[in-house]
């Protein structure tokens, strides 16, 4: 059964944090808080984790749309190829915040999620918990959203159930208080200019 670890996101104590990353150096799965829904996520170096979580969610690894958390800007270059002034304004201006940005990937991303993938989306959410995680790993950890079966709630939002439903499933899981239901903004910088491809938490005045 997966340990339920609890994090307070105004002050990540740093005993706790390590107990994630000495599970996801491990290849363990995790699912942890972000300013949005909770999200499984594991270490992006660790290809069976990555495995795991494409499987609980049902796709296969080539087809997995998962973004990349950073837990600020300096990791942009290793993972992309678009890193002129006008993108990092944006993402200087909107970050941390509610938004994933896809960007061009750079030629680390197809060999990480062993597929053809030309775009990336990246997060840095306006949550302590994943960017400690993040910085203290050294690398970027992936999202992908906890749904939940009931069509109108969307999103599971509290971390007991959370346990409950996939305790036997992955490693750890973060307790961060109750969660939010409403999704990112996904913001398409790829094509000349921002394409909004999903309204979510984020707000668009930043565009």
């Amino acid at each position: 059964m997966a340990e339920l670890v609890k994090i307070y996101p105004e002050n990540p104590n740093p005993k706790a944090i390590q107990k994630v990353i000495d599970v996801l150096k491990k290849g363990g799965v995790i699912i942890y808080p972000t300013d949005t829904v909770y999200s499984f996520g594991c270490d992006i170096t660790k290809s069976r984790a990555l495995e795991q979580v494409a499987r609980l969610k049902n796709i296969k690894i080539e087809k997995a749309n998962f973004s990349i958390i950073f837990s600020d800007l300096s990791h942009l270059s290793e993972y992309t190829k678009q890193v002129d002034t006008p993108t990092y304004k944006l993402l200087n201006r909107a970050l941390p915040g509610p938004y994933t940005f896809i960007l061009d990937a750079s030629n680390a991303i197809p060999k990480i999620f062993k597929s053809k993938k030309k775009t990336i989306g990246i997060r840095i959410p306006d949550n302590n918990i994943p960017r400690e995680i993040v910085r203290a790993l050294g690398n970027p950890i992936i999202a992908s959203s906890v749904h939940d079966e009931d069509e109108i709630i969307n999103y599971t939002t509290d971390p007991e159930l959370i346990l409950e439903k996939y305790g036997k499933q992955v490693d750890l899981i973060i307790d961060g208080g109750m969660g939010d239901n409403h999704d990112s903004t996904v913001i398409d910088l790829t094509l000349g200019s921002p394409e909004v491809i999903r309204e979510g938490k984020g707000d668009l005045s930043i565009l």
